[in-house]
């Protein structure tokens, strides 16, 4: 669980953050949503740690932050948009370096092995990483995320840049992980159509604050108020919307590719 609780960050006089709480429950799947400025990048670097608060908490399963840094970090995978990868590196010697780095305490070459397993990179083991396709490298920061079995993973637009296959690649790999684990996801995300396939909940942000804060149905329905900011709802939305306004008696809320077939289909049924 991630607890966060009144958090405020200034920069000199520019309030980046204005006293924002929100709770990221055990096992959820929350994406994190808002546009260039908002405060997405601030708040995901005071939660993980690599920014301090002017005010406020992050408690990460129990642990506050600023009390016991160590330990709280160690409770966190982080993949940021462009891992931290050192490319001169095998992946096998990259992830026994961060191994020791965050000093994980577990058998080290059965957990590497099990990251690798679980991310499918344990053939390229042996291949240095400046030689890897993107999607490979971001599957390299995603095992080094999981070095330690953290309990929550925060992935800051981890399909950035990578063709339609290389996002549904990583994005299907981090939902099977969050089923086998239960581990607590939060994916920030310029793509809509991630957020909405993947997230039980959205926040957006907006000049420092939380706009909304609620299931992806219940957000998307804002679809105009999103535009104004800069956001878009999935394209499903504003399909649905048109087909709506030509007489098609289908629900506009859904959010999916494959809820918006069942709904077409369901429509013409009725209309036969």
């Amino acid at each position: 669980m991630v607890e966060v609780k009144n958090l405020t960050k200034f920069y000199g006089s520019i309030k980046a953050v204005d006293d924002i709480s929100f709770t990221v429950e055990t096992g959820e799947v929350l994406g994190f949503l808002g546009p260039n400025g908002a405060g997405k990048s601030t708040t995901m670097n005071m939660i993980t740690g690599y920014l301090s608060s002017t005010s406020g908490t992050v408690t990460i399963d129990g642990c506050e932050i600023l009390d016991d840094p160590i330990h709280a970090k160690s409770k966190i995978g982080y993949l940021p948009e462009i891992p931290p990868l050192y490319i001169d590196m095998t992946v096998k010697k990259y992830l026994e370096f961060m191994f020791d780095l965050k000093k994980v305490k577990l058998p080290k070459k059965e957990h590497i092995d099990e990251v690798m397993r679980l991310t499918k990179i344990t053939e390229q083991a042996d291949r240095i990483i400046k030689h890897l396709s993107k999607g490979y490298r971001q599957r390299v920061g995603l095992a080094q995320a999981l070095l330690g079995n953290p309990p929550v993973i925060i992935l800051d637009e981890p399909t950035a840049g990578l063709d339609p296959k290389g996002r549904d690649d990583i994005l299907d790999q981090i939902a099977y992980l969050h089923k086998q684990s239960d581990m607590t996801v939060i994916l920030v995300s310029h793509s809509m159509e991630d957020i909405a396939r993947y997230a039980d909940r959205i926040i957006v942000m907006n000049k420092g604050s939380v706009m909304y804060n609620g299931a992806p149905k219940e957000v998307f329905a804002h679809y105009q108020e999103l535009e104004k900011i800069g956001l878009a709802a999935p394209q499903v939305t504003y399909i649905m919307h048109d087909l709506k306004e030509k007489g098609l008696p289908v629900k506009v809320n859904v959010t999916t590719v494959e809820e918006a077939a069942d709904e077409i289909m369901q429509a013409l049924e009725k209309k036969i």
